[in-house]
C-alpha cells in the first residue's frame, strides 16, 4: 500500500469517526434529562425569614443564580410534625358570614330551635347562581356559626355573597337568595328580615370594580435554553424544593404549613406556590420518555397572605430551577425577564398588598380567599 493510499484511508476513518461522534453528541443533547437517582442531599424551602428581604438582595440572588436563600436548618414541612392531630368533638367556629363582602338577612324565631331542626330544612344546594349561598346560627353564648346538631339556637341568618371572580350579583340570584331564606323561615316557623334588592345589587357592583381593579394572578414560566426535561426529572426538582402533587396531572403545589393548633389538625393545606407542567407527559406510561419544554409558576396574590413572603419564595424557586435546569426565565408573552423586571413585579405586588388591607380584605384572610375565588 502506497503512503497516498494509506493518508486516505487515515482520512477517511477519522472523518467516519467525526460523524459518528457528531451524531451521538446530537442525539445525546436532543434526550430529556432525566431523574437522577436519590440520595444526594438537596435544600428544602423552609418558611421564610421573620426580616424583611431587600430588593437588592433579592437582585443579587437572582444574579448568582445561587440556591434558595432560606433556613437552612429546619424544612418548613418540619413545623408540621409536632401539630397536635386531636380534634374535639365540637371544633370552634368562627363567624364565615361578612357584611363587608355579604348580603346579610335574619330569621327571627318565636321560640329557640334545635340545629338538628336547622340541618333537616337547609336548601338543597348551597348556592345561588354563582355564588356561595350560606346559614349561620346564634347560639346561647351569642356567638354565630355554622349550624351543629345538639345544640339550641335562638336567632338565624343567611347570607349571599356580592362578588367573586364570577362577576357581581345580579337581580336574578338576588330573587333566588330571597327565595331560599323565605323558605327556610316558613319551614321553621321564623320572620325573614330581608335587605333592599336595589342596594344590594349596587353594593355587589361596587365590590366587583374593586376586585377586578385588585386581582393578580401571576405567573413565571420557565423554558428549556437547549436540552429538554423529563417529566420524572421535573418533579424531582420540585420535589426537592417543597413541592408535593397536586389533584390534576401536570400540576405540584408548595403548600403552606398549618397553624399549629387543634382546630385546624386534618384540615386541608392551602398552596403558596403552584407549578405546571404538560399534564399529558404526567400521565404517560414512561415519563423518562417525555420531553417537557416548559414549566410555569403559579402565584394567586390574593389567596396567600402576605406575611408568607410568597413572591420572594417564587422568585427564589424560580431562580433556583433555572440555574438547575439551565432554563430562561419568561412572562406569559415569551418576554424575557431580567432583574429589574423582577424587582418591578415586587414593587407593585407590595403596593397591592397595600390597598387589600387599607379595603380590610387582606391578601390571605378569608374573605378576601371568597371574594377572589
Amino acid at each position: 500500500m502506497s503512503a497516498l493510499q494509506l493518508g486516505l484511508l487515515i482520512a477517511g476513518l477519522l472523518v467516519l469517526a467525526g460523524v459518528l461522534a457528531h451524531g451521538w453528541w446530537t442525539a445525546r443533547r436532543g434526550r430529556p434529562r432525566l431523574a437522577e437517582p436519590e440520595g444526594q442531599a438537596w435544600p428544602y424551602v423552609t418558611q421564610p425569614r421573620a426580616q424583611a428581604t431587600s430588593a437588592a438582595s433579592l437582585a443579587q440572588h437572582a444574579a448568582s443564580a445561587s440556591p434558595v436563600d432560606v433556613d437552612a436548618e429546619t424544612p418548613w414541612h418540619a413545623a408540621t410534625q409536632d401539630v397536635p392531630t386531636e380534634v374535639p368533638d365540637r371544633r370552634p367556629q368562627h363567624n364565615h358570614l361578612d357584611p363587608l363582602i355579604d348580603v346579610l338577612a335574619t330569621i327571627e324565631l318565636e321560640l329557640p330551635i334545635s340545629g338538628d331542626a336547622v340541618l333537616h330544612n337547609l336548601p338543597a344546594t348551597r348556592r345561588v347562581g354563582s355564588k356561595p349561598f350560606s346559614v349561620e346560627a346564634r347560639g346561647e353564648d351569642g356567638a354565630w356559626e355554622v349550624p351543629q346538631a345538639g345544640q339550641q339556637y335562638n336567632l338565624l341568618q343567611t347570607g349571599v355573597q356580592l362578588a367573586n371572580r364570577a362577576g357581581a350579583l345580579n337581580e336574578l340570584e338576588y330573587s333566588e337568595f330571597v327565595l331560599k331564606t323565605q323558605a327556610l323561615a316558613d319551614a321553621l316557623g321564623g320572620a325573614a328580615d330581608l335587605p333592599d334588592m336595589l342596594d344590594a345589587v349596587a353594593r355587589a357592583r361596587e365590590l366587583d370594580a374593586f376586585a377586578q381593579a385588585h386581582d393578580a394572578q401571576l405567573n413565571v414560566t420557565l423554558r428549556a435554553s437547549r436540552t429538554a426535561w423529563s417529566a420524572g426529572y421535573v418533579q424531582q426538582l420540585a420535589t426537592r424544593l417543597g413541592f408535593v402533587d397536586g389533584v390534576l396531572p401536570g400540576r405540584m403545589v408548595l403548600p403552606r404549613a398549618p397553624a399549629p393548633s387543634p382546630v385546624l389538625a386534618g384540615l386541608p393545606q392551602q398552596a403558596v406556590l403552584t407549578l405546571h407542567y404538560d399534564p399529558q407527559a404526567a400521565t404517560s406510561a414512561d415519563p423518562a420518555m417525555t420531553a417537557i419544554r416548559e414549566v410555569t409558576l403559579s402565584l394567586d396574590v390574593p389567596q396567600v397572605p402576605r406575611a408568607e413572603r410568597p413572591y420572594e419564595r417564587l422568585r427564589a424557586v424560580a431562580t433556583t430551577l433555572a440555574q438547575q435546569m439551565d432554563g430562561r426565565l419568561g412572562d406569559d408573552a415569551g418576554r424575557l425577564l431580567v432583574v429589574e423586571d423582577l424587582d418591578r413585579i415586587g414593587a407593585e405586588l407590595e403596593a397591592l398588598y397595600d390597598a387589600l388591607e387599607a379595603h380590610e380584605l387582606p391578601a390571605g384572610s378569608g374573605p378576601a380567599r371568597r371574594l377572589f375565588s
